[in-house]
């Protein structure tokens, strides 16, 4: 078994990871860094709890590292596990820099460990929907994609680390980040970049809402973010020559992880209801029709299990943190065209 460490144990640890690396067993989780708390303790009393993350990179019984903690500190510790031998997922953003990035890339070629990002939201039900629509071809040629990652948080949080400017901090990082990294995964690296990254929120220290537009020639995509939207818009909007598909709503797997009564494993997780599946509207045999769409589950724990084919069978990896290199390019490129006001090109 493949045995496994957080290195810190906030929501993200709670509810996004430790659920699908103790419902696989290729995994044994064994150890958590917190400072201070135990709050890991209280939920897993098995786990082991270290004071420094040095402990767990000294640890020989300890294989992977999951690196779940404050933006500003994936790049060093990612370095730091990466030079103790461990193989490495490291939570979104990967680091703040394209620099940093292909710095972390080499290391982990040089050390032969496994290295990804956890871009979970690749295996949203509503995104593996909208992927299934676009490979059927009912919508023809696809000349606009827009999609939201908004939440209503009117209320700062001056104590919370995703409130505090840092580098990699704000909306385009954290919401934006994931929306993001879909948009490349379907449709590759855009010509160009137009964005605007601004703060909504009176006392914000983040950049709290965003705007960005990428230009792939005949396709227009549009991601937007904000954290004052209390009603939202359509998830996905998608139009093509053909038809439309609009989908409401966002994946329910994060809800019923915090519930804690529907968990992964169960025949229900991560199906959505009828109320979220979304609608085609397209023409067939000259008719114009609409019906809704049944959504397809979703799974985050696709990508562990991927991580651990990776590790024990070097699988190749859905998630390459080569990837993540595009990704932030396009980051970069959206902020200097916020503080410019002029399109980014890219090389």
């Amino acid at each position: 078994m493949i045995r496994t460490a957080l290195a810190g144990f906030g929501d993200s640890a709670h509810y996004l990871h430790a659920p699908f690396i103790l419902a696989n067993p290729a995994f044994q989780l064994t150890h958590v860094f917190e400072r201070s708390k135990n709050r890991a303790a209280e939920v897993y009393p098995f786990l082991q709890t270290v004071r420094t993350f040095e402990a767990l990179l000294e640890n020989p019984e300890i294989d992977l590292i999951i690196i779940n903690t404050p933006n500003d500190t994936h790049a060093d510790y990612t370095r730091k596990a990466l030079q103790a031998g461990k193989h490495v997922v490291v939570e979104k953003p990967f680091t703040p820099t394209v620099e940093e990035a292909e710095e972390l890339i080499e290391l982990a070629q040089q050390q032969n460990r496994v290295l990804s990002v956890y871009h979970n939201r690749r295996w949203d039900s509503d995104f593996r929907t909208v992927q299934q629509v676009l490979e059927s071809g009912e919508l023809g040629e696809v000349h606009t994609y827009e999609a939201h990652f908004d939440r209503y948080k009117p209320v700062l949080n001056p104590k919370a680390w995703k409130e505090t400017a840092s580098a990699g901090s704000g909306t385009l990082y954290d919401l934006g980040s994931h929306i993001l990294d879909q948009v490349l995964l379907l449709f590759g690296r855009p010509q160009s970049v137009w964005a605007n990254i601004w703060t909504q929120r009176e006392g914000s220290q983040i950049d709290d809402a965003f705007d960005l537009h990428l230009n792939y020639g005949r396709l227009r995509v549009r991601l937007r973010s904000s954290l004052l939207v209390r009603e939202p818009a359509p998830r996905y909007t998608v139009h093509g020559t053909l038809g439309s598909f609009l989908k409401p709503g966002i994946d329910i797997q994060e809800d019923q992880l915090k519930a804690g009564e529907i968990m992964p494993g169960h025949p229900n997780f991560g199906v959505e209801p009828e109320s979220l599946w979304g609608v085609l509207h397209t023409d067939v045999d000259g008719q114009s029709i609409s019906r809704k769409m049944e959504s397809l589950p979703g799974d985050w724990g696709i990508f562990y299990q991927n991580v651990a084919d990776a590790i024990t069978d070097d699988a190749e990896l859905f998630v390459k943190p080569q990837q993540m290199v595009t990704q932030l390019k396009v980051i970069e490129a959206a902020f200097q065209s916020t503080q410019t006001g002029q399109t980014i090109h890219l090389s």
